[in-house]
């Protein structure tokens, strides 16, 4: 679970308070600094998968894209503050972002064509949250990545399966498609990616 700390701050009240080495993992959503769980290491598994698998299919393509480690992701105007677990950074846009220098933040979703979150016990962050801040900010895919099936059954089936949420941006609003099993996820990032959601399932399942 997640604990809030209380005392409503701004965002850039937020970036001066973070820890320089931190123990734990802090986010700001709305205001409010939430310190977040030590994720399990399933968690970490599958996150490490991804964060090999990706950046082969990046210098594939030769995509002028990378994957960092640390970056605040804040929705425009809102005292938010997101550490994916996986963000593919458009660099060709850093110029546009007046906090990338600074703080290592991005607020333009030109500058994410792809950000990964994967579910763990705070998953309704990941459905409501972040898929709505998300949204707004413009970022073209978001994935969802439910390994351990513990979302919500509107989100992941009844019975509850794993399943990976690929949402895309269209009209300004999210398409979601739903991956399981041996399905082959399709990204209009990556859209020759050759990643099946059982694949990633196992990962986190070793």
């Amino acid at each position: 679970m997640t604990q809030a700390i209380p005392k409503l701050v701004t965002f850039q009240e937020f970036v001066d308070w973070l820890p320089e080495n931190p123990g734990v993992r802090y986010e700001l959503h709305n205001g409010d600094i939430v310190e977040m769980a030590q994720p399990v290491g399933d968690h970490e598994e599958v996150k490490s998968f991804l964060c090999i698998e990706i950046p082969v299919e990046i210098k594939r393509l030769g995509l002028p894209y990378g994957i960092p480690n640390q970056v605040i992701v804040r929705p425009p105007e809102k005292d938010s503050g997101y550490f994916p677990d996986v963000l593919v950074l458009n660099r060709a846009n850093l110029v546009n972002e007046t906090l990338w220098k600074k703080a290592s933040t991005l607020s333009l979703g030109a500058s994410i064509p792809l950000v990964i979150e994967i579910v763990s016990t705070n998953w309704r962050d990941d459905y409501y949250v972040k898929y709505a801040d998300y949204e707004e900010m413009g970022i073209p895919e978001y994935w969802i990545i439910d390994y351990a099936a513990l979302g919500g059954r509107n989100f992941i089936g009844n019975p509850k399966q794993p399943t990976v949420s690929v949402c895309n941006l269209v009209d300004g609003e999210y398409q979601v498609s739903k991956f399981r099993d041996s399905d082959r996820i399709i990204s209009q990032t990556l859209p020759e990616l050759n990643l099946t959601a059982s694949q990633i399932f196992a990962a986190g399942l070793a």
